[in-house]
């Protein structure tokens, strides 16, 4: 057995999706070995007695955090730094985003993700980029002057094989479905968002390769009598995970709820969409030509839109299980297993189970992160 190999001792874990008691987890070569009942003599145990053993969040849509927003400072010691401000609310993997932007700040930003990729920074698996191929309707805080099509320089960018997991939100009414199945066939997991399309539009899209939904409810043409919408579409189709933001400033609790009892656990993925603020007393940052303040929870742009949140993981876990009345062990399914499954990545994390990286969180009753993991080791 590795020298470096140990036990955690749970009182309380969820295991593959199960509450279960008293588990010992075998940890070596940052992976979970095995899942006992007891522990063989000679290998270290931790005790861990309050509280309880989870599989790590995964959080696809990171814009920033720790103070820093990864469009304007698109470097490894970034995202260094917001992995460090959302690991402390129980994140231990997720997508860094790009936010609408010019292309050579797009190419930077991937050159600092394969970076980090190729060092093995704890945490990062890749990067989402979220337009520039979006609706001027529906862009939200994105800047219209970036706004564009689909053009060579981008589709090689997302292309690129060195940047872990490839996540792109695209409005399907700015990128043909035949060029979304020319990404799906190079590995890239399309989303749909920031779109005013029909519902005709978004199937075509879907026909076409697109998984997935950003921010369900928002930047999206809505639900109506005659016209499902974007909206609409997403929650019918059995096919798409739909990522939703729980802050109970970008969806409204009865809204959420009804997203779950279409979507249900397996397709609802808990995001958070965070901006620099995360894990700091920051009350306003600059955002391209202007500035972004802090009211709360809601961060607004001065045209007064949604500027993405200052949500954390955790929190959007216990809105789910206190606002949507949520068995906790189905929160944290999506915050954890369904992010896995949507960015194909359930082998690897996303749920205790043998074989699986051990990306781990401790948590107490009040939604505190005490500990965490990430490939065994703690920050």
């Amino acid at each position: 057995m590795n020298s470096e190999a140990f036990y955690l001792h749970a009182n309380k874990a969820l295991i593959d999706g199960r509450w279960q008691q008293q588990q010992y987890l075998l940890i070596a070569d940052g992976i979970i070995q095995q899942i006992s009942s007891k522990a063989e003599a000679g290998i270290a145990v931790l005790e861990l007695s309050d509280g309880m053993l989870l599989p790590g969040f995964i959080d696809t849509q990171v814009n920033g955090g720790g103070g820093i927003l990864f469009n304007q400072q698109p470097t490894v010691e970034a995202l260094r730094l917001m992995m460090s401000a959302h690991r402390a609310f129980g994140t231990t993997a997720m997508l860094p985003t790009v936010i609408t932007d010019d292309i050579h700040s797009m190419q930077q930003a991937a050159d600092a993700v394969a970076a980090a990729l190729a060092r093995a920074e704890p945490g990062i698996i890749g990067i989402h980029f979220e337009g520039p191929h979006l609706s001027h309707a529906k862009r939200g805080c994105h800047p219209s002057h970036y706004l564009r099509s689909l053009s060579a320089a981008e589709l090689a960018l997302y292309q690129r094989t060195d940047l872990g997991v490839r996540m792109l939100t695209v409005a399907p009414e700015a990128v043909s479905p035949e060029q979304i199945r020319l990404l799906c066939d190079a590995g890239v997991i399309v989303c749909l968002g920031h779109s005013n399309a029909d519902s005709d539009t978004v199937l075509a899209a879907l026909d076409a390769g697109a998984t997935g939904f950003t921010h369900l409810y928002n930047g999206m043409s809505a639900l109506t009598s005659r016209e499902p919408g974007m909206v609409g579409t997403a929650l019918a189709d059995p096919r798409a995970y739909c990522g939703i933001i729980l802050d109970g400033e970008h969806v409204h609790p009865l809204s959420a709820r009804l997203a779950y009892q279409a979507k249900g656990a397996a397709r609802l993925v808990l995001v958070t969409d965070a901006m620099s603020p995360v894990g700091t007393d920051q009350k306003e940052f600059e955002f391209f030509d202007g500035k972004v303040t802090r009211q709360g929870l809601k961060l607004t742009n001065a045209e007064g839109s949604l500027a993405g949140s200052v949500l954390d993981m955790a929190s959007a876990v216990r809105f789910a299980t206190e606002q949507l009345q949520l068995e906790l062990a189905t929160a944290i399914e999506m915050a954890t297993a369904t992010a896995a499954d949507f960015i194909g990545q359930s082998r690897i994390r996303g749920r205790i189970q043998v074989g699986a990286q051990a990306d781990l969180i401790w948590m107490d009753k009040n939604y505190k992160i005490q500990q965490s993991w990430i490939a065994g080791k703690t920050a």
